[in-house]
This record gives structure tokens, C-alpha cells and sequence, in this order.
């Protein structure tokens, strides 16, 4: 391995804040015109691209609340932006 092919914990850091960045934008892209509050779980797996166990990662760990309505499961655009201006930690 090359020292230019080094990936350092700053550089991590560094990922990191921009992809939350440009994560933060499309939310509040996908919200303008939109009067939804409640996404379903397919909504948000699209919006933050992430997979269906991600998802219930987010649940299971209590990082990303959601309501129930009997099959279904419906997540609060607030709370999707609080978790994203958190940081997944």
C-alpha cells in the first residue's frame, strides 16, 4: 500500500460531514412542495438510500421513531431531519 492511498480517521470525518451535508439537502428538497409529515418506510429507505435493515437498524436501536398503523409503518419528516442533524453514530 502506497502512502497516498492512506485513508485517515480526518479524511473519515471529513466524508462524513459532506455526506450528511448533501443528505440534509435532499431531505429538505424531497419536503419543499410537499405537505407530507409521514413517510412511509419505502419513502425513506428511497430518500436516505438505504437498505430495509438499515432501516430497521434505525428502529431496533431507537434512533428513528415511528407509528405503526397496522401493517405499515410511518416515519415523521422532523424526525428523519433530527436524526440526520444528529449524526448517525
Amino acid at each position: 500500500m502506497q502512502a497516498s492511498e492512506l485513508i485517515t480517521k480526518g479524511d473519515l470525518n471529513e466524508f462524513k460531514s459532506e455526506l450528511l451535508t448533501e443528505i440534509k439537502k435532499l431531505v429538505q428538497l424531497e419536503g419543499e412542495g410537499h405537505s407530507k409529515k409521514w413517510l412511509k418506510s419505502n419513502e425513506v429507505r428511497k430518500l436516505l438510500k438505504i437498505s430495509p435493515g438499515t432501516l430497521q437498524n434505525l428502529r431496533i436501536n431507537g434512533k428513528l421513531s415511528y407509528t405503526r398503523t397496522g401493517s405499515i409503518m410511518y416515519y415523521k419528516l422532523d424526525d428523519i431531519n433530527k436524526l440526520l442533524e444528529g449524526g448517525l453514530q
